[in-house]
């Protein structure tokens, strides 16, 4: 199928489903913990039935797009992400916003694994990582603006507008799907699976040494960006007493290096080949990582020498992640749904774990969010160094 030069524009948006949904309201912590009644670090729970749900919704929604096409369960997905958005915005306590968000997340997650799996469709190769880097360039926009709408919208309004926004956001998303989104799955190709044969195509995959070690490592990389995700308002909001519209600065341009990191890494990719990239950048990743947890362990941590280094690691985010993704993807085109979920539920559930763990763990301090970090940096060079070479 030839690939309109709208497609990565579209697949994009509805990939930044999950960003819009992350980092929109992370400036609005205290206001949330404040309004509903809950004490400081207690809207990080949000935030983590948020990647449960994006853990789980995968794995159904993977299974779907390959049953059903990649159209039908991303119009349903998108609905009930809008739906479930108005339902936080609504939300009387912080439990009922947190299972808002649960839901919100179920639905959001088929934006998240079946554009992957579009890409598949699509695209093998040196193609697929140029698709895949002009989708992160339209999605990697989100990060950098919805801390700062995220912000703006609090200094003239509230929590709640902030959701509303969002649920436009879904809104637009299914109208965008219904309008124009192609099949990209033709009907001979989709496979009607009972649970039980799905459940061996799901152990099937995770057998494939290269797809569990690619998975992992991509996987690991997203513990450790959630930490810094979660963490980053105690940072730099409650630790170092950043306005939420500075804070928003901040977490943007670490965003844009992420944006910058994986258009870049095309070129990288045809010049050295994807095995090489992954392994520099996962280097890169780890002694920034390292250089973090010293700052913050000798008390020498200040807004500038905390930011260095998490640009430097949402920039090796940016290298590592695709790289990891089409690795695990490259053997399974004809179940990149399954695959594809596979990938998201695993990354999504570390995630979930360490956004709680941060919040558990938060002491005011940048010490939290810098060794959960160096964590993810370790495990994920570890599952590098398991991965079979080609």
């Amino acid at each position: 199928m030839r690939i309109p030069r709208w497609l990565p524009l579209l697949l994009g948006i509805l990939t930044a489903v999950g960003p819009v949904s992350i980092d929109m309201y992370l400036p609005a912590f205290p206001a949330i913990e404040a309004a509903l009644g809950g004490a400081p670090g207690t809207a990080q729970v949000t935030l983590a039935t948020f990647f449960a749900g994006l853990a789980v919704g995968q794995l159904t929604q993977g299974s779907l797009s390959d049953r059903l096409g990649r159209r039908g369960p991303l119009l349903a997905g998108t609905t009930l992400y809008t739906l479930a958005s108005i339902g936080c915005a609504l939300a009387p306590t912080l439990f009922w916003l947190a299972a808002f968000r649960l839901a919100a997340a179920f639905g959001g997650s088929a934006s998240m694994v079946i554009p992957r799996a579009i890409v598949r469709d699509l695209a093998d190769g040196h193609d697929a990582a140029r698709l895949m880097s002009r989708l992160m360039l339209v999605m990697g926009a989100a990060p950098i603006l919805a801390p700062s709408l995220g912000g703006l919208v609090l200094a003239w309004g509230n929590w709640q507008a902030i959701f509303w926004i969002i649920a436009l956001y879904g809104a637009i998303s299914t109208l965008l799907v219904w309008r124009f989104l192609p099949d990209t799955l033709p009907v001979q190709y989709r496979v009607k699976l009972g649970p039980g044969a799905q459940a061996s195509r799901y152990l099937s995959i995770l057998r494939d040494r290269s797809f569990i070690t690619h998975a992992l490592t991509g996987g690991f990389c997203s513990f450790g960006m959630f930490a810094y995700i979660g963490g980053s308002p105690v940072v730099f909001i409650d630790h170092f007493g950043l306005s939420p519209s500075l804070f928003a600065v901040v977490f943007g341009a670490c965003a844009a290096g992420l944006i910058a990191a994986s258009q870049i890494n095309p070129l990288l990719v045809g010049r050295f080949g994807p095995s090489r990239i992954l392994r520099a950048a996962l280097r890169v990743l780890l002694a920034a990582t390292m250089a973090l947890v010293f700052l913050a362990w000798l008390g020498l941590d200040r807004p500038l020498s905390v930011a260095v280094p998490l640009f430097v690691c949402t920039a090796g985010f940016g290298i590592v992640m695709p790289n990891a993704t089409l690795g695990a993807l490259s053997r399974h085109a004809a179940r990149a749904g399954s695959a594809s979920a596979l990938i998201g539920t695993l990354q999504f559930l570390l995630g979930a774990m360490s956004g709680l763990l941060v919040g558990v763990l938060s002491d005011g301090t940048a010490r939290p969010m810098a060794l959960l970090l160096l964590v993810g940096a370790l495990a994920a060079n570890l599952a590098d160094y398991l991965r079979p070479r080609s």
